[in-house]
């Protein structure tokens, strides 16, 4: 099988828009010559990623409790350790959840993205991207007790994101339609750094990798974002190394049971720019016909730092894209038009540099 995906860059999801009309409307404008497919910007509510399961999912279901609410005082979690706390409620063996409102979310986009394709707004060989968290991450809240309460959710999740796929898939046709499995809270711990989880963790991560991807059907493109999150900031949690992200990358493209068409590794930050031992652990990734795109991006230090950490990238893979660490939807600067510009500003820079992604 060739390669799908030839993009030089891979907007991850998120963008400082203010709606999904000027989303598309920005992304077609600024990155349509760069990139394979286009998201909705991830605006609103979604803005918060997996806040928006937290608070349109999981909280409404009448088998789960809140144990303890936000210390915030504008109510809104400021990091991991300030968000709710939920738990299953006592007695309670399986959950149910009917549908999934992001499902919901990604169908009225497509009609915007229709229409603005049909206008001649979006390029017509661009596809619709739809970014969707893995369970652990949308799972998040379940810190009373996760051992006995994360295996319950799982289970009604990953039944709600089999049922959901196939609704996604009939109403957006899968030649049109990419969508990137979104995992944070994963990676976080696989390294071992979140307090609240007990042993596991590579098997939290490998089960929807194997129970879930194969659900999606071929036309449709499919790719991972192996994130190291932005709550509060950017990394949460920063590793000493590359080797466990390009394990997890390994992993998802050997045993999804299908094709994986890209892969997103995020990358460090800028005092790692030339830290071979970082992108040393590249040189083991086998990513098969997925385009990789490193999330070398920076808006502190613009194309000069993104050069350095491609030719230090560069010493260990030889062919890949590029992105930003995340989707920056959360971090618009004064201006969300002008911070898309540099965006793009700073890829094409490196491009024009003979720093080919």
């Amino acid at each position: 099988m060739t390669r799908r995906v030839n993009g030089e860059l891979l907007l991850v999801g998120s963008l400082p828009a203010d709606s999904t009309d000027s989303a598309f409307r920005a992304g077609a404008q600024l990155f349509g010559d760069l990139v394979f497919a286009l998201p909705d910007g991830e605006t609103g509510p979604r803005a918060a990623w997996v806040g928006y399961e937290r608070e349109r999912l999981v909280r409404p279901n009448p088998d789960v409790v809140v144990v303890e609410e936000t210390a915030s005082p504008t109510g809104i979690p400021r990091h991991a350790y300030e968000t709710p706390v939920f738990a299953v409620r006592e007695g309670v063996q399986e959950l149910h959840w009917d549908t999934w409102p992001r499902i919901d979310d990604a169908i009225a986009s497509y009609g915007v993205f229709r229409e603005l394709r049909e206008q001649g707004v979006i390029p017509p060989r661009l596809r619709f991207q739809v970014g969707l968290p893995f369970p652990a991450s949308a799972l998040n809240a379940f810190k009373a007790d996760f051992a006995r309460d994360y295996p319950i959710a799982e289970r009604a999740f990953e039944d709600l994101v089999a049922r959901e796929l196939v609704r996604l898939t009939e109403a957006i046709p899968p030649g049109d339609l990419a969508i990137q499995w979104d995992m944070a809270y994963e990676t976080q711990d696989v390294h071992r750094v979140l307090a609240w989880t007990p042993e596991g963790a590579w098997e939290r991560f490998a089960r929807p990798v194997r129970d879930l991807t194969h659900l999606i059907p071929d036309e449709v493109l499919v790719g991972y974002h192996l994130c190291l999150g932005t709550f509060p900031d950017w990394p949460m949690y920063e590793p000493h190394d590359l080797g466990l992200l390009v394990r997890m990358a390994n992993y998802a493209v050997a045993e999804s049971g299908r094709s994986v068409d890209w892969l997103h590794i995020a990358g460090p930050r800028y005092l790692r720019s030339e830290d071979r031992r970082f992108f040393r652990p590249l040189a083991d990734l086998e990513p098969r016909d997925a385009r990789v795109f490193l999330g070398i991006v920076l808006p502190l230090d613009g194309a000069p730092g993104l050069g350095r950490r491609h030719a230090t990238a560069s010493r260990y893979l030889d062919d890949f894209g590029v992105a930003m660490y995340c989707g920056f939807g959360r971090q618009p600067g004064r201006d969300g038009q002008e911070t898309m510009r540099e965006h793009a500003d700073t890829v094409r820079a490196l491009l024009a540099g003979g720093g080919r992604a």
